[in-house]
């Protein structure tokens, strides 16, 4: 179980606003959620204090009831907004998927899942047929599903995705959010951060919106008539 409790952060400048401002949720196991909210409302801040990269400025983050930090860190795995990837770097489908399996393994035991084969994730994903193309000439869907190939290959417990779904046609979406169910549904905590406030809201066990506080947390069908269309 991941908790957040009554965290804070600012970042540093003299006159910085709060990006997030006591915020507090928890997170279970085998669970599937959406992170929502406009741009500046702390989604990305969520992620990197969850990754570790600062630290808050109030409040706790445990993983099973122990801080999350050295040496109880779980494996986590990050999805990265598109404009964070360098397209053109030549690299083959195969061997981005296989660089998952170099990502260091936390203290603590091992996972319950045993670890994947890079032609099992390959198959998974539907990606057989271009795993020794290059990475830049692979349609949005393919490139969104390579990268989730690469996050699936390290095995993690708890997924993080930023902003998956950025170019992708519908079809294309709903098949990456399959495969995201399928992941909690093997004890993962699973965590998108998203623009999509559409009608596959439905398709994730709970809906938090937030805007530098959370302003609400339950099923899509409680929080979407507090949502305005983008």
């Amino acid at each position: 179980m991941l908790e957040v409790q009554d965290v804070s952060y600012r970042y540093p400048g003299q006159n910085a606003a709060l990006a997030l401002d006591r915020l507090s949720l928890t997170l279970e196991p085998g669970s599937l959620t959406a992170l929502l909210g406009p741009n500046g409302a702390g989604k990305s801040t969520l992620l990197r204090l969850l990754l570790g990269r600062i630290t808050p400025c109030r409040g706790r983050l445990h993983w099973r009831g122990r801080p999350l930090a050295p040496p109880h860190r779980p494996r986590l795995a990050l999805l990265p907004q598109r404009q964070a990837i360098q397209w053109e770097v030549p690299i083959r489908v195969r061997d981005l998927v296989a660089l998952g399996s170099l990502a260091p393994a936390p203290a603590g035991p091992p996972r319950a899942n045993p670890p994947l084969a890079v032609e099992e994730v390959l198959a998974m994903l539907g990606l057989n047929a271009v795993a020794d193309a290059c990475l830049s000439r692979l349609s949005g869907g393919q490139q969104q599903r390579a990268l989730l190939g690469r996050v699936l290959m390290q095995n993690a417990e708890l997924l993080l995705l930023d902003e998956p779904f950025t170019f992708l046609d519908p079809p294309a979406r709903g098949q990456l959010l399959q495969l995201l169910r399928q992941q909690a549904e093997q004890g993962r905590i699973v965590l998108v951060s998203s623009h999509d406030w559409g009608s596959s809201l439905g398709q994730y066990d709970r809906v938090l919106l937030l805007a530098t506080r959370l302003l609400a947390d339950g099923p899509a069908a409680a929080v979407r008539p507090l949502l305005i269309q983008p």
